[in-house]
């Protein structure tokens, strides 16, 4: 129909005459309401930036020290296997405190036990790193 004839039609309902594909031709239009067409638009939009950041892992940190004690360590681990459950990726880190450095072995040992008490569904992510005084490995669910 002719451009005047949909804009009278658009008048007629109350409505309005919102062009579609501006580079076709002849122009695409519609006979919409505005306001009801640019809420749905960003309740989409809104909708679909919820999704991305859903899907999205994250990086969650586990810190622990040498003498945590066997309890505190079963909670610890509890907390990885809900991260790693939830889709994120999980950096453990054994934090080394005054002169403690001198015994690395004890702190890699803690973090063959947290791994083994982690699970067997895991991939570990590279070796284990010394940075400064923190010993981490990264770790994500298969």
């Amino acid at each position: 129909m002719s451009s005047r004839e949909a804009q009278l039609l658009a008048k007629d309902q109350g409505v309005d005459l919102v062009e579609i594909a501006a580079n076709a031709n002849p122009p695409v239009v519609k006979i919409i309401d505005w306001g009801k067409y640019q809420y749905q638009k960003v309740k989409e939009e809104a909708k679909n930036r919820k999704k991305a950041r859903e899907k999205q892992s994250e990086l969650k940190q586990m810190k622990i020290g040498l003498k945590i004690s066997d309890n505190d360590l079963n909670i610890k681990v509890r907390k990885m296997r809900a991260f790693l459950d939830d889709g994120d990726r999980v950096k453990i880190m054994v934090i080394f405190r005054g002169r403690e450095m001198a015994h690395k072995e004890i702190g890699q040992d803690l973090l063959d036990r947290v791994l083994g008490l982690i699970g067997d569904d895991i991939v570990i992510e590279g070796k284990a790193q010394f940075n400064g005084r923190n010993l981490s490995v990264g770790i994500r669910k298969k």
